[in-house]
């Protein structure tokens, strides 16, 4: 029976060296005031509140119409995977289907766990932005409080973040394609981060590591579910042994 191509080279340093990177400079960004100076930029002192908190747009639009927009097309890839096992045309794709329902699940399902755990405050609660809770670094104690936060990292910058599952479930198959769908997931994500950094709801560092935790939630699947490497041929396996799929 003939073998299924390799994946497309994966270079390691780069698909796990730039997110360590990210992960050491917000480390690093917690020693500066970076993330209440711009959160400070969102923030009217004249009305007391962050210029966009009650927006209809950011609210409405950007943030629950948008959210309920992935949560579809997570389950269109739900239905897709299912419809696989019965509809032939899916039957080819099925791994990727079932990648991509892994991988947004545990994208998006793992954000409010990890809230509840590290209890980090939103902006708009902290005393500096009208609120009565004190601010506190990501890796300092909770100063006591009867109500802990539920703002790290950002669950709303993880629906946007949560699409670079797209560029893996077809990175092997479609490369222009993934790369277009890696832009736009990257863009959907910043756009959502930024969103609800105007209403007060994130500091910019918690959208970064929002970014950081979904890229490698996707990257492990992939190299989990998808990723064949490189046969080498002369093992006792023809050359013509491999079949080239379509890219």
């Amino acid at each position: 029976m003939p073998l299924t191509a390799p994946s497309r080279p994966l270079n390691l340093w780069i698909a796990l060296g730039i997110p360590a990177a990210a992960a050491l400079t917000l480390i690093l960004l917690e020693l500066t005031s970076l993330d209440m100076d711009l959160a400070k930029l969102a923030f009217d002192p004249v009305a007391g509140q962050f210029i966009g908190r009650h927006s209809y747009f950011l609210e409405d639009i950007l943030h629950d119409r948008a959210k309920q927009v992935v949560i579809a097309l997570s389950v269109g890839a739900i239905v897709a995977f299912i419809g696989s096992f019965f509809w032939q045309r899916l039957k080819g794709w099925r791994r990727e289907l079932g990648y991509l329902v892994l991988a947004m699940g545990l994208s998006t399902s793992f954000v409010t766990p990890v809230k509840a755990v590290t209890a980090v405050q939103c902006p708009w609660s902290l005393k500096e932005f009208g609120g009565k809770e004190t601010y506190s670094e990501l890796l300092s104690p909770r100063p006591a409080t009867d109500k802990p936060g539920r703002c790290w990292p950002g669950g709303h910058a993880a629906t946007g973040f949560t699409l670079f599952a797209l560029f893996f479930a077809l990175r092997d198959r479609r490369p222009r394609l993934a790369r277009a769908t890696l832009l736009f997931a990257f863009a959907l994500g910043t756009v959502f981060s930024i969103g609800r950094m105007l209403q007060g709801a994130h500091f910019f560092s918690h959208n970064v590591w929002t970014a950081v935790f979904c890229w490698l939630i996707s990257l492990g699947c992939y190299y989990w579910v998808l990723y064949r490497k490189p046969v080498t041929v002369g093992a006792g396996l023809p050359r013509d042994a491999l079949v080239t799929e379509s890219r």
